[in-house]
């Protein structure tokens, strides 16, 4: 179980419950610093949920761009997630040319498909700690990384697979929770929104009954929108819930 930790500056990191929900975080570390004023650079690493796959609209990252750009006119996207990708791919094929970007905000998202492929927790475990340490290591980009959504009850996931599958991403968050504490960097818990929302909102799947609708990455940009914005010094509006 994690414990409230904190870096050496003295300010909590996560906080997260015996399932390694994230339930707390904040920036504190320099590379996590206020962002300067006017347009930034945004770079998003991570798979088909980054990219928008099942959706009309885009995904999570191009819902949260357009929220950016009502704050900063001017700012860049470079999203570089594709559908398919793991943590291994993130290394391979995303982390450079996202660092030298030279962002100023940076979203990770990447995990799921880890699991799919049945990288081991451990192998997954070095993979996600190099691409968090290599973005603060030749960044000063604030990062914000995404815990795996809990899509256990999936309609595509088979019904005899689901204990298991969601066992999986309970044990690969809690990794991400750990290098979370281990870097200091902003966690988002869109493992609690998911788990909280899609067993009773089926319109937030897709017609591939896998990946999330435009509903559902709505969902999951309004509710990660706050941290952004926390990230940002800008006001978020109310997050609110769809329905």
């Amino acid at each position: 179980m994690l414990a409230a930790c904190k870096n050496p500056s003295g300010r909590i990191i996560v906080n997260a419950d015996p399932e390694g929900n994230v339930k707390s975080m904040s920036a504190s570390s320099p590379n996590n610093s206020p962002m300067i004023s006017g347009p930034i650079v945004y770079v998003a690493l991570g798979d088909s949920t980054g990219s928008g796959v099942g959706a009309r609209e885009g995904g999570y990252v191009t819902r949260l761009f357009k929220r950016i750009l009502t704050h900063r006119p001017g700012s860049r996207l470079i999203n570089l997630c594709f559908s398919g990708a793991t943590t291994a791919d993130v290394l391979r094929e995303q982390l450079d040319s996202g660092m030298r970007a030279t962002p100023q905000l940076v979203t990770l998202g990447i995990g799921i498909n880890d699991i799919g492929h049945g990288v081991s927790l451990e192998q997954f475990s070095k993979n996600y700690g190099e691409i968090v340490a290599q973005l603060k290591n030749n960044t000063k980009a604030t990062i914000i990384v995404t815990n795996l959504p809990d899509i256990s009850s999936a309609p595509r996931i088979p019904a005899a697979m689901r204990s298991e599958y969601h066992q999986l991403i309970v044990e690969f968050n809690r990794r991400i929770a750990e290098t979370a504490v281990a870097h200091g960097v902003i966690v988002f818990d869109v493992y609690t929104v998911t788990h909280e929302e899609l067993r009773s909102h089926p319109e937030y799947f897709s017609g591939d009954g896998f990946h999330p609708s435009d509903q559902g990455y709505e969902l999951w940009a309004k509710r990660m929108w706050p941290t952004i914005a926390s990230a940002m010094a800008v006001e978020a509006e109310p997050t609110g819930i769809l329905r």
